[in-house]
This record gives C-alpha cells, sequence and structure tokens, in this order.
C-alpha cells in the first residue's frame, strides 16, 4: 500500500482523533459574567428584529469579538445532544458629552457619570432550517464606564444544533450602535467528538476506511450486518450546491471499489443510517492525491463560446491563473503579456470576459497552473479570421511622465530603437514612426501601467519584396524557356506525394516539434498536411470532419499517414483499445484521428497506407501498441533515411542525395528535440506526462 493511502487509511479509521466535550445537566438556557459585570436572561425566545443603526448621545457597550465552544447538554447519560456555548466580549464606546448652555446643570451630569451602564446584548443563531435569539441585559459599574476599555464578557449556554451542521452566530447590542458581528463555523460530526456513546443518533453511524486496491480505491464501510444505510457520492463544488454523482442504498457491511480515474479532490462520500432524523457523516479523503489533481486537469476545458469570452469548466475548483498572450503566425510559443496586464486567478465553471480588451485574430487566452501552461485558445478566432502578420509593440509607464516602448518577438520584449538582428529591430525606426503617428491600433490601456498596440507589417514586407519577386519571376521564366528551346520537349516533374502527420495535442512544446518535422519534409519536396497549419479550418469544419477529409484524400492520392507517437497518445490508446470506443471530445485531436484511422488497423488495411513514428529518447518502441505494428515504425531522427525511403513510395527520386537529404531533416528535428526536452523537462516533451489511462467516453 502506497504511504499516501496508508496514512488516509489511519485518519479515517475507525478510532480517529477525538474530542471530549464538557456535560451540561442543566435542561435550561443559562448566562454568566465577567467578574464585575452582572448579567440577567430574558425567559424564552425573542424575536430577532435587528432595528436600524443609531448615534451614542454618550457612553454606550458594544460587542469586540464572539468566541464559541461546543457542549454537550445532556437531561440524561445517554441522551445528549450537541450545544453551541456562545462568548462575547464587550467595552464601552465613546464619552459623556459635554452640556450645552441651559441643559442639564452639573451636578445632574455628575449624577448620570456615576451611574452604572446598562444595554441590551442580542445573541441570534441560525442552523438551516432553524433561527433562534436570546437578549441579555447586562449591567457595567460606572468605575468601568471608560471610552475604549474592555469591562469583560458575557456567556450563553447554550444554542442547541444538529451534528455536522453549518451555523452561523451574530450579536449586537440594543438600540444599535455599530453592524453586528458575526461568524460562521461548521460544527463536527460524529467521528470528531466523543460522542458515540452520549447522542443516541451516532449508535448506529457507519464507519468508513479507505484503502488501495492496485490502481483503484476500495471504500470498506464498517456496518452491522443487515443494517440498511444510504451512501452519496458527490463533487463538493466552491460555486453552489453540491452535485450528486452516485446514490445508493444498501445493506451492511459493504466493499465498494472506484477506479482510480474517478478520482478528484472534491469528491465526497455521504453515509448515513437509514432511519428517520439520522445523522449524515460527510468525507472527503482525495483532496491531497496527486491521481485525483491530474484527473481533474485531464477533464477541464477550456472554452471560448464567443468573441472574447473564455469558459473553464471542471468539476472542481482549480488553482490556476488566467492572462492574455499574443500568437504570431509562425506557430511558435504564444508570448504572455505579463506585464504590463496582471494575472487572473481562475473561476470555474462561469463566463469570464477580458475587459477594455480590443478584438485581435493573434489574442489568446492561457490558463496556467505552477508557472505551466495547461490551456489555450484564441478569443476572436472564428469572427476576425487567421492570424495577422501584425507587431505587438508594450507601451510600459516608467514614471509619471516618461514610458518606454518594446516590440514583442519570440526572443522577448526588444527595446525600441535597438540594435538586435530581429526583426523588430530592422524596422525599430519606422515602427515607432507608425506608432507616434497613430498608425498602430491600441488594443489594450491602463493609465498606471501602460498600453498595447498592434502595428501591421504587410506594408514593410511588400515594399521591400516585390521588386525581388519581380526579378526572380523573371529571371525563373527566362532560364525555363531556355531550356525547352535546348531540350525540345517538356518533360514533367513527378508529383510531390502527400504526408499527412496525425499527432495527439500534448502541448506547445510537442506542438513545436511536429511543426519542425512537418517544415523539414515539406522541402523534399513532400505535399504535407498537418493541423497545426489549419487550424482556421478546423475551426471551420470541426476536428473530426478535417482529419476524416484529409485521410480519404491522402489515400486517394497514393500518400501515406504518419503517425505521431507520444507517451501521452500511447497511454490513450491503450485505454481505447481496451474499451473498443472511440469518440472525440472538445480540443481532443487524438480522438479525431483514432477514429478514422483505427477501423484500418483493426481490418487489416494498414500496410502499405501507413506508417508509424516516435521520437529519440521520448518514447520506447515497445510502448507502441500492437495493434499499430502492422504499419512500419521508425524513430526519428537515428532512423531517417528508412523513413525517407517509405514515404517517397513509388513517386520516383527525390531531389539531391539522400544523404543530404537525411542530413537537413535530421538537424532540424535534432535541433527542435533539444529545445523541446531543456524548455519542458517532462517526459512527454509538452505537458505533464500522465502514465494512468485516459477514461473511456461515456
Amino acid at each position: 500500500m502506497p504511504m499516501s493511502w496508508f496514512l488516509l487509511s489511519l485518519a479515517l479509521g475507525r478510532s480517529p482523533v477525538v474530542v471530549s466535550l464538557e456535560r451540561l445537566v442543566e435542561p435550561q438556557d443559562t448566562a454568566r459574567c465577567s467578574v464585575g459585570l452582572s448579567c440577567h436572561l430574558w425567559d424564552g425566545d425573542v424575536l430577532c428584529l435587528p432595528g436600524s443603526l443609531e448615534s451614542a448621545p454618550g457612553p454606550v457597550l458594544v460587542p469586540t469579538s464572539l468566541q464559541t465552544e461546543l457542549v454537550l447538554r445532556c437531561p440524561q447519560e445517554t441522551d445528549c445532544a450537541l450545544c453551541v456555548r456562545v462568548v462575547v466580549h464587550l467595552a464601552v464606546h465613546g464619552g459623556w458629552e459635554e452640556p450645552e448652555e441651559g441643559e442639564r446643570s452639573d451636578s445632574e451630569l455628575q449624577e448620570a457619570r456615576n451611574a452604572s451602564l446598562l444595554a441590551q446584548v442580542v445573541l441570534s443563531f441560525q442552523a438551516y432550517p432553524t433561527t433562534r435569539c436570546a437578549l441579555l441585559e447586562v449591567q457595567v459599574p460606572a468605575v468601568l464606564v471608560q471610552p475604549g476599555q474592555s469591562v469583560g464578557s458575557a456567556v450563553f449556554d447554550c444554542f442547541e444544533a444538529g451534528l455536522g451542521a453549518q451555523v452561523r452566530i451574530w450579536s449586537y447590542t440594543q438600540p444599535r450602535y455599530q453592524k453586528e458581528l458575526n461568524l460562521t463555523q461548521q460544527l463536527p460530526d460524529c467521528r470528531g467528538l466523543e460522542v458515540r456513546d452520549s447522542i443516541q443518533s451516532c449508535w448506529a453511524l457507519p464507519w468508513l476506511n479507505v484503502s488501495a486496491d492496485g490502481d483503484n480505491v476500495r471504500l470498506v464501510l464498517d456496518v452491522s450486518e443487515e443494517q440498511d444505510f444510504g451512501l452519496l457520492l458527490y463533487w463538493d463544488q466552491v460555486q453552489g450546491p453540491l452535485k450528486s454523482w452516485k446514490y445508493k442504498n444498501l445493506t451492511g457491511p459493504q466493499t465498494i471499489t472506484l477506479n482510480h480515474t474517478d478520482l478528484f479532490p472534491c469528491l465526497c462520500i455521504q453515509v448515513w443510517p437509514l432511519e428517520p432524523d439520522s445523522v449524515r457523516t460527510s468525507f472527503c479523503p482525495f483532496r491531497e492525491d496527486p491521481r485525483a489533481h491530474r484527473n481533474l486537469w485531464h477533464t477541464a476545458r477550456l472554452k471560448v463560446p464567443s468573441s472574447g469570452i473564455w469558459q473553464l469548466d471542471a468539476p472542481c475548483s482549480l488553482l490556476a491563473k488566467v492572462a492574455l498572450c499574443w500568437q504570431v503566425p509562425d506557430q511558435g510559443p504564444c508570448q504572455p503579456l505579463v506585464p504590463p496586464m496582471r494575472q487572473e486567478n481562475v473561476t470555474v465553471n462561469m463566463p469570464h470576459e477580458f475587459q477594455s480588451v480590443r478584438g485581435h485574430p493573434n489574442l489568446c487566452v492561457q490558463v496556467s497552473s505552477w508557472e505551466k501552461v495547461q490551456f489555450q485558445e484564441c478569443l476572436w478566432a472564428d469572427s476576425l479570421g487567421p492570424f495577422n502578420n501584425d507587431m505587438l509593440l508594450v507601451e510600459m509607464r516608467t514614471d509619471l511622465n516618461d514610458t518606454s516602448v518594446c516590440a514583442l518577438e519570440s526572443s522577448g520584449c526588444i527595446a525600441l530603437p535597438s540594435n538586435t538582428s530581429t526583426r523588430a529591430a530592422h524596422l525599430g525606426e519606422q515602427l515607432l514612426q507608425d506608432f507616434r503617428t497613430h498608425q498602430c491600433v491600441q488594443l489594450w490601456k491602463d493609465d498606471n501601467l501602460g498600453a498595447l498596440w498592434a502595428c501591421p507589417m504587410d506594408k514593410y514586407i511588400h515594399k521591400r519584396w516585390v521588386l525581388v519577386w519581380l526579378v526572380c519571376l523573371l529571371l525563373v521564366a527566362a532560364l525555363f524557356f531556355f531550356l525547352l528551346l535546348k531540350k525540345g520537349r517538356v518533360k514533367a516533374a513527378p508529383r510531390a506525394r502527400t504526408a499527412l502527420l496525425l499527432h495527439s495535442a500534448d502541448g506547445a512544446g510537442y506542438e513545436h516539434l511536429v511543426g519542425a518535422l512537418a517544415s523539414a519534409l515539406s522541402q523534399l519536396p513532400l505535399r504535407v498536411a498537418v493541423d497545426l497549419w489549419s487550424r482556421r479550418e478546423l475551426s471551420a469544419h470541426g476536428a473530426l470532419a478535417w482529419f476524416h477529409g484529409q485521410r480519404r484524400r491522402t489515400l486517394q492520392e497514393d500518400g501515406v499517414v504518419v503517425l505521431l507517437f507520444s507517451p501521452a497518445a500511447v497511454a490513450q490508446c491503450q485505454q481505447w483499445l481496451q474499451h473498443q470506443t472511440v469518440e472525440p471530445g472538445p480540443h481532443d485531436a487524438l480522438a479525431s484521428w483514432l477514429s478514422c484511422v483505427l477501423p484500418d488497423f483493426l481490418q487489416g488495411r494498414a500496410a502499405g497506407r501507413y506508417v508509424g513514428v516516435y521520437f529519440d529518447g521520448l518514447l520506447h518502441p515497445d510502448a507502441v501498441p500492437a495493434a499499430f505494428r502492422a504499419a512500419p515504425l521508425f524513430s526519428l531522427p537515428s532512423q531517417l533515411p528508412a523513413f525517407l525511403d517509405v514515404l517517397q513510395g513509388g513517386c520516383g527520386p527525390l531531389p539531391g542525395r539522400p544523404a543530404d537529404r537525411a542530413g537537413r531533416v535530421a538537424q532540424a528535428l535534432q535541433s527542435a528535440l533539444d529545445s523541446c526536452t531543456l524548455q519542458s523537462g517532462t517526459p512527454g516533451c509538452g505537458e505533464a506526462w500522465n502514465p494512468g489511462p485516459h477514461p473511456a467516453p461515456k
């Protein structure tokens, strides 16, 4: 048994640490005060009428703090009830005002100052569905009536409450000279108190142990023979009521097994005997379990339902931060805009909007936890089209009267002007001129922090390259015409073969590695298709339709489908193969393409049409599921020559020597692989690899 489960079993075992409570034999409520004060408790309950706040003409008595203590009220030895003792600390507020001319004489004023101070202290108690109020008259002798002086405390015994109930207590004095003090408290149940032999409703209470059963979890309910009890599994959510998952009526004793993929930090268990007015006991044993937290992140989904609106859906609350980032068209990492924009805490299952942000297709939202990006979606992808070739300028306020401007690139924010060799540095003066002449579009502004500006770059690219392209076209046309005259005939060049790359959505680092492979293969030449280059089309038609259409087109043109296996992809494939069902979920690339290609492997149609690939150091070949071994499997970049020969197929030799082709591809791929491994430091070279299987879709 792992150590964490062993400790958890001890904590929730049959003999937990308990608290012994004081016993009160008086059946009636009582009140007492500290030395120097006198108290009187009004008989019976009083109406809870707070009244309105009033100004104090002289010294008044006000509550300064509230304390509670749990006790047992026991009219009989084995028939006790849980009770809440309330302690109110009191102080004098304000002093005697000097009389105006014509008011009380000096003797009358002195007599008033020598009189004791009398006040009514109201205690209100609410424990759904009942509310009670008690009224105490407290008298303070004149010698203690000093402005700002603490005079002592009043103690009330006591408000009865149910085990495990949530209670709210508040106190104020009448007339009301200030807002009431209040506190909310969750009372313990039978397990946390020494009450099992004193409170009859605890006698038949089920007890729960949690232990490990391989990869799964066992709930052992210690219930007497033939006793009927209820069991409820639910998610304890911060916002809104609890969300029920499973409910059963059982007969004891029972052992229930939970799949480890069902564990979440907020998964709680409630048990109670099937008797009238029975006590319910709740346990939330998985709050610190690492697998429960991995399942929570794997289940969470970031959605962008409309322009500028985002929402993170998850069964439990998450400790995460959200921030805007800037995505450039070259598919590099999205650059966070912090600073100048602040990160915000994430509240799950609620729509959010970045206020005062102007829409731009390159603005995306990132959700991060523990300095790692978990989710990313672009806010205006559907309404504003694909990424623009704009440069983002960050205006930072350095003091009250001055600002600095930098251009955001993959290497960081480059100050303008700059002597570096980046694109922004080469165009630094022109960009600053556009910024000063208001030719850039302001996306966001904060008077204390700065502003964000999007500056179009197309005009610079057109100015520099239109003449170059024209000259190149003329030279190519002249050379082509010369070859036609020399050879006397045109020899048709072989059509480039299509290679469709399919991969899992393992995070930005792994996507960068896939993009490097696709870019290198497209230079051979090969017609390469990959979802990273077709996000606009995926967004318009859906991932499943896009993958299905690309696969059909590739196979019809005698192309080859390349399956890229990562540790996370292998783990999910194993789970899906065991359940023999595949249904794509939102943002789940692997589920989408697996539903298209899996039938070919299961029905023996994979030979000659598919190729498997994994990257050196990220996966062992034996980890690839046996169902996918019908296709050739290569490790890159170590087996590049054989891989390129298979891609060539029957389409004729590729230009250049084989060694040169393999060397160029290997150099580009190795550089991306090293960069990915260094930056992520994870087994999957992207998001943290969860070796546990993916939950099968329902």
